[in-house]
């Protein structure tokens, strides 16, 4: 808790201290994103000012839940001449390579929690290529006499069976104060999640998406922001049927968060959730409402014009669902070997930081280390996950605005409760293309 606080000073010291400063060199990377779009104007009237122009681009990359792998604002833009409605349609065509040696995951995302403990001759070494992350999207934002400023977002990835099938990843509609639909969690931080090539990220990196209704507020004279959201709940546990079956979820989980902007790109976060999972003990024919809960702290900020720094760390019972290495696994309730037929919460804790460096607006580099663990009350069997070490170097370069090339070197380790343990080392690399 001591160092939880000294964190939380030196984030709001270095808060107050960037305050006023000249751009960037991340922030002139997203001038020159805003920069370059084409612009189909229609309606009645002469084309508007600049700075009206300027300012409704800007709300196309304007999202409190935005995070490093999300595609950029469309480069077509159909704009109303009274700047009252804008639609994109847009896209990203993301291929990524990767090649493991002393141990492979044996997919395209980079997670510990797959990394083998015992030698595996035949899997020691893997070469792969994915088209996953590649997206469509399409978006309008507008303002209503009777609706004030609203906002629909469609977006697909190229992520299902072999990284090739077209599913929805987020759905939503925005309406003033409001979001209504399949949107992140409000539990989720993705601005303070660092850059990385692999798709999966840091380990406990809480990205979930579900259908939610959220109100979020931003007081802009204090830069404070406050947001409280249902979602639908979804839940993984050890049922087998025999001693314990899983019931229908019928309460949503409760998410809520805090957060302080001192600078458009830098905050300081805390957000939290809580979580209602049902289940049966067949045993003694009785229901059970088991109750999860979560905190986590993330923050992301430039202690000097070339760095940003990223940091997040998260814990509680049975939070799991919400990202993280946990998720792979069902780690949202756990049977209770000397009791049968009973379930229990999983405690856990996660943390990432991650150091990112601009050599320049174009041309920056990254540094990621985490680490998830699993903290059970009672006896577990000894080939379960006890934690996991998560690391990342990379190198990123914008050749265009809308074109990113990128190579990356990865580590990990998974640890058992029975002392076997496996290292697992990737390199990668990543071609972009944004339209």
């Amino acid at each position: 808790m001591k160092l939880l606080k000294t964190f939380i000073a030196v984030v709001l010291s270095m808060a107050i201290f960037s305050q006023g400063r000249a751009e960037s060199p991340t922030e002139q990377q997203h001038s020159a994103l805003l920069d370059d779009h084409k612009l189909i104007f229609y309606g009645p009237g002469e084309n508007p000012q600049s700075d009206s122009i300027r300012n409704l681009i800007e709300n196309f990359y304007y999202d409190q839940f935005r995070s490093f792998q999300d595609p950029q604002a469309p480069y077509f833009l159909f704009m109303s001449r009274d700047t009252q409605l804008a639609m994109g349609i847009g896209g990203v065509v993301r291929m990524r390579g990767y090649f493991d040696w002393g141990g492979s995951t044996g997919i395209p995302a980079f997670s510990p929690y797959f990394i083998p403990t015992t030698r595996d001759e035949l899997n020691r070494q893997k070469l792969g290529t994915t088209p996953a992350g590649t997206a469509l999207f399409f978006r309008v934002i507008g303002r209503n006499k009777r609706l004030g400023e609203y906002q629909l977002y469609i977006e697909a990835n190229f992520n299902g069976y072999q990284s090739r099938d077209f599913h929805l990843k987020k759905a939503y509609a925005v309406i003033n104060d409001w979001t209504i639909g399949y949107a992140p969690s409000t539990f989720s931080d993705g601005a303070a999640v660092p850059p990385t090539i692999d798709s999966n990220g840091p380990t406990m990196k809480m990205d979930a998406t579900s259908v939610l209704v959220r109100y979020m507020h931003h007081f802009r004279k204090s830069g404070f922001y406050v947001a409280a959201s249902v979602e639908t709940p979804s839940m993984t546990i050890q049922a087998d049927g025999e001693q314990v079956a899983a019931r229908s979820e019928f309460l949503p989980n409760l998410a809520a968060m805090v957060q302080y902007e001192w600078r458009p790109g830098q905050h300081v976060r805390l957000s939290g959730i809580t979580r209602f999972m049902p289940y049966r003990d067949l045993v003694r024919g009785r229901n059970h409402q088991a109750v999860g809960w979560g905190l986590q702290f993330s923050t992301v900020f430039r202690p000097v014009d070339p760095l940003t720094v990223y940091a997040t760390v998260n814990g509680g019972r049975s939070y799991s669902n919400f990202g993280g290495d946990f998720l792979l696994g069902k780690y949202d309730l756990v049977e209770c070997m000397k009791c049968p037929g009973k379930l229990r919460t999983v405690p856990g804790w996660g943390y990432f930081v991650g150091l990112q460096y601009n050599f320049r607006p174009n041309l920056f580099t990254s540094a990621t280390f985490g680490q998830g663990r699993y903290l059970p009350c009672g006896e577990v069997p000894g080939s379960d996950y006890k934690y996991g070490l998560y690391g990342a170097l990379n190198l990123f370069w914008d050749a265009t605005p809308r074109i990113r090339f990128g190579g990356e070197f990865n580590f990990g380790k998974r640890q058992n409760f029975n002392g076997d343990h496996g290292w697992a080392r990737r390199v990668g690399a990543l071609a972009q293309f944004s339209f």
